[in-house]
């Protein structure tokens, strides 16, 4: 990966990832289904020079509406709409690999690559929401080991497509899962082809990253933990006969962000106070596959809720959220000497698997300056409280500060994402005639 500057994407989360974050931004709920809104927000970030433009993605309706805008357009869509209101910023979009068709998105991605002149990314992920699957006519989800294997198919048959335009060939693949004969109707982009992202935190995730990608969104919360994942991810690369420099290594981090400190807690207190009640203990449960509604919030964190999960593939959520949350407590409960209590956890841990910074903009620049001197991320996935004010603050207060100390451009230099994440360019292999 370059090492002239961290890598800064934003991950954009309907209105911010707070619970209450179309609270904190001002803007109607309905703001998420406006092309608009997100052009705006990609305009911010290019005014920071950030290097991308990061969507998640679940074909299904993900949240009970009243409380929270579940993101209703489709993802490629919307980054099209960025495309058309910046010129540099990347866009990165999420697709299932286990409800879509390898062609037709392979065709799309390539496509939507073409019209942003090479700033495009596909993150590959397996989708375990029951919901999708019952849009999809399924009664189940596959189990995880089904989702990868499908995956690693997957992800082979949309990249030999993508490579085959640049070679001016066609492909011809015979697979467990899929069968493939012919080409897309494009040549290359001018980067040649998207590049590939991957979020998956399971040890099938991180072998599938190390093989494919050539970033992984990860979800790490304690600098130790972030480099011992940093490590693994690049050392799997090695095996699979890829340079470390071939992979990105790019932790979320939650952002909540004021002028000062006393700014910012602020701000997250306010949040707390309007959130729905129980939201917390909801969420750090189903992270961590338990029921905690039974026990004193103000007794020690119970033990045996951290332990190893006795069927880890009946486990239907994130394998990499759940290990970096057990991870977290069980080091705070290690440090307190066994007092540490699920009120604690829920004020730490009661929002998401991700690190998450509370303070002011040199609180900020410290901590991602501390893991990228450190070796531990090549960047991050920026999570903002709340849009667009928790961006505008990134962009307008901790940018300078990067800019400062020799960690993020003043302008961009590159034209193409593949060229910013100091990825190799794409060759046309070489065809070799048929014998007569």
């Amino acid at each position: 990966m370059s090492d002239k500057h961290v890598i800064l994407n934003v991950n954009v989360l309907d209105l911010g990832i707070s619970p209450v974050a179309w609270q904190l931004s001002g803007l109607p709920k309905d703001a998420v289904v406006c092309g608009d809104y997100f052009a705006e927000i990609g305009r911010i970030a290019e005014r920071g020079t950030l290097d991308a433009f990061f969507l998640a993605d679940n074909p299904a309706l993900r949240e009970n509406p009243r409380l929270r805008p579940g993101r209703a357009l489709e993802p490629t869509t919307i980054l099209a709409t960025v495309a058309a209101a910046t010129t540099h910023l990347g866009l990165i979009g999420t697709l299932s690999t286990t409800f879509n068709d390898p062609v037709e998105l392979a065709e799309r991605l390539l496509s939507l690559d073409h019209i942003s002149a090479g700033r495009a990314a596909w993150n590959a992920v397996t989708t375990y929401n029951l919901a999708a699957g019952g849009n999809f006519g399924l009664a189940a989800i596959p189990d995880r080991g089904a989702r990868y294997r499908r995956a690693d198919e997957f992800i082979d048959v949309v990249v030999a497509l993508w490579q085959a335009a640049a070679d001016g060939t066609a492909v011809n693949h015979r697979g467990a899962h899929f069968q493939v004969d012919g080409r897309l109707p494009l040549g290359p982009s001018p980067q040649g082809y998207p590049l590939v992202v991957q979020a998956g935190g399971s040890p099938q995730g991180r072998a599938l990253a190390g093989r494919t990608a050539n970033a992984v969104f990860s979800a790490e919360l304690s600098l130790s933990a972030g480099l011992e994942h940093y490590e693994q991810v690049k050392r799997t690369a090695t095996e699979f006969g890829r340079s470390r420099d071939d992979i990105a290594i790019l932790p979320g981090l939650i952002t909540i962000i004021g002028s000062t400190n006393a700014e910012a807690e602020a701000r997250y207190a306010l949040a707390r106070e309007l959130q729905e009640p129980g939201h917390e203990l909801s969420r750090l449960g189903a992270v961590l596959a338990h029921d905690l509604g039974q026990y004193d919030l103000d007794d020690p964190f119970p033990p045996h809720v951290l332990e190893d999960l006795d069927d880890p593939d009946a486990f239907s959520a994130s394998l990499g959220f759940r290990e970096s949350v057990v991870r977290g407590v069980a080091d705070r409960v290690a440090a307190t000497g066994g007092r540490y209590t699920l009120r604690e956890a829920l004020l730490e841990f009661g929002n998401g698997g991700h690190r998450r910074v509370i303070g002011s903009p040199e609180e900020v620049a410290d901590t991602i300056e501390e893991w990228f001197r450190a070796g531990a991320a090549d960047g991050f996935n920026l999570m903002p409280d709340g849009f667009p004010s928790g961006l505008e603050i990134f962009v307008d207060e901790v940018v300078p500060i990067l800019r400062r100390r020799g960690l993020f451009r003043h302008e961009y230099t590159e034209t193409t994402l593949r060229e910013r994440f100091g990825i190799g360019p794409v060759h046309a292999r070489a065809v070799v005639p048929a014998h007569t």
